[in-house]
């Protein structure tokens, strides 16, 4: 079946911190712009969604750096995470201080390599 055509789970953003707690526990991939940890949902009917969770520290900087640094991390896996998350996982970025000031490619390719490292565990 062609890439195209290949259906795409949904995704749904995590929202309390006791899904965040969750997936912490899980694998995590280190990237120079962004971490990401990933957790296969328990029970006997995970859902075929793809969660998806965002955060930064202080480290990342204010308010104002922060927020942008999660919008930044919310448009890669917008673009990503439907075409390299499994189904039935919950995934959480978190943004770094290299976030902010990398070039948008190498965010993509950052975000896109540790999924694919993820997916292969």
């Amino acid at each position: 079946m062609p890439p195209d055509l290949i259906p795409m789970p949904e995704v749904r953003r995590l929202r309390r911190r006791p899904e965040f707690t969750y997936v912490r526990d899980g694998i995590t991939e280190r990237r120079k712009t962004l971490v990401v940890q990933a957790r296969a949902r328990r029970g006997d009917e995970p859902g075929g969604h793809v969660g998806e969770g965002f955060t930064a520290t202080k480290k990342v900087g204010g308010a104002v750096d922060r927020n942008r640094a999660k919008r930044r991390l919310r448009e890669a896996a917008r673009r990503l995470l439907a075409q390299h998350g499994q189904p039935g996982w919950d995934y959480v970025f978190i943004a770094r201080e290299a976030t902010l000031d990398t070039g948008w490619a190498r965010l993509l390719d950052d975000m896109e390599s540790a999924l694919i490292s993820l997916a292969r565990t």
